[in-house]
């Protein structure tokens, strides 16, 4: 239980209530806010206003329960190329799979807040388990409105040692699930870029590390005035991301400064392109800016699957891509360092990839 406090006091500390004393922005909706903090308040150019959404447009829907039709291949292809998100349906994870995972998601973040933090930056046994909330709070100029738990995947073993039990189990049984459907569609994208197969060295570069993502968007006492996610494109090379009910995720459409709501699809799953993914293809797959926008009227839970290549790999254009002489965007860099650069610094759009364009 949160303790309580005056929201109108100027010498409430809200950085140290929700950032350092683990609350996270649940502990502050707990409060029953009627105002939004003043630390959450994003600049106007920052805020979600209805003159720059699109409603008469969406992303890709792909049907891909028959693998065998070429079709299914050339809509994935065509949606990363002309759209960088498409959504999947008929993909084969079970519906309870999906399901028990957003109820864990649930059930962790109502959890104590002392029981939380002790997965916080400050105190958690590993760095591959990581509870907080914002994104980089020591970076941002507005905090955003979402508090997650994110969780490298080393190996079953680590997991059972050091994941929060409360969602442990279910978190990897939706990994593992997903891992086949993840395959077929880098094949299918491989395909295209006249990569013939995923060997072991290619597997490594496209899929070596896998990250999940519990994310956590309390209801927002003012969410015109703040985002749950800013303005961003994902470093992974896919994101696997299971929404549920409520809406709110948001995709910039390509060439253009309208944005489009991505709605729920009961059993659907959202997958994007990530900026590895758009290096890898020289271009020719685009990692889109989304953000998510705060709710005044529920709870939402999300939980994307990051898929990325290993922090050892060097990411730049594949040599199959080049092999025609086309001329290389992109230069080639330590994967970790790209990584780093990102989480360095509040979200800003698409710039995280000017770190690895060549000038």
């Amino acid at each position: 239980m949160a303790p309580a406090v005056s929201t109108a006091s100027n010498s409430w500390d809200v950085i140290g209530f929700a950032v350092n004393e683990g609350y996270g922005v649940k502990g502050l909706a707990d409060l029953g806010l009627e105002t939004l903090p003043k630390q959450y308040i994003q600049p106007p150019e920052e805020q979600i206003t209805t003159s720059t959404i699109v409603d008469d447009d969406s992303i890709p829907v792909i049907d891909i329960s028959n693998w065998d039709n070429p079709k299914v291949a050339d809509s994935i292809c065509n949606a990363a190329e002309k759209w960088g998100f498409f959504q999947i349906v008929n993909h084969g994870i079970p519906v309870e799979v999906l399901e028990t995972v957003k109820e864990a998601t649930r059930r962790f973040f109502g959890l104590p807040a002392r029981e939380k933090n002790k997965h916080s930056k400050e105190n958690s046994p590993t760095n591959n388990v990581r509870y907080g909330t914002s994104f980089t709070p020591k970076a941002e100029k507005a905090l955003e409105w979402k508090d997650f738990l994110s969780l490298f995947y080393v190996s079953d073993d680590e997991a059972a040692a050091l994941w929060p039990s409360a969602c442990r189990n279910e978190a990897l049984d939706f990994m593992k699930k997903s891992e086949s459907v993840i395959r077929r569609l880098l094949e299918a994208l491989m395909k295209r870029l006249n990569v013939k197969e995923i060997d072991e060295t290619k597997e490594s570069l496209l899929m070596g590390s896998k990250r999940i993502n519990l994310n956590y968007y309390p209801k927002c006492p003012e969410p015109e005035l703040t985002v749950g996610v800013g303005r961003h494109s994902d470093v992974s090379t896919l994101t696997f991301l299971l929404q549920d009910d409520i809406g709110g995720l948001y995709v910039k459409k390509l060439d253009s400064d309208s944005w489009i709501h991505v709605p729920p699809i009961d059993g659907a799953i959202v997958i994007n392109v990530g900026d590895a993914l758009q290096i890898l293809s020289n271009g020719r797959y685009k990692s889109i800016e989304h953000r998510v926008i705060a709710s005044g009227i529920k709870n939402r839970v999300s939980v994307p699957i990051f898929i990325n290549p290993r922090p050892t790999d060097i990411i730049g254009p594949l040599p199959e891509v080049l092999e025609s002489g086309e001329k290389p965007i992109y230069k080639n860099v330590p994967y970790s360092d790209y990584v780093k650069h990102f989480f360095r610094k509040a979200h800003d759009g698409k710039e995280t990839v000017d770190f690895a364009k060549i000038f």
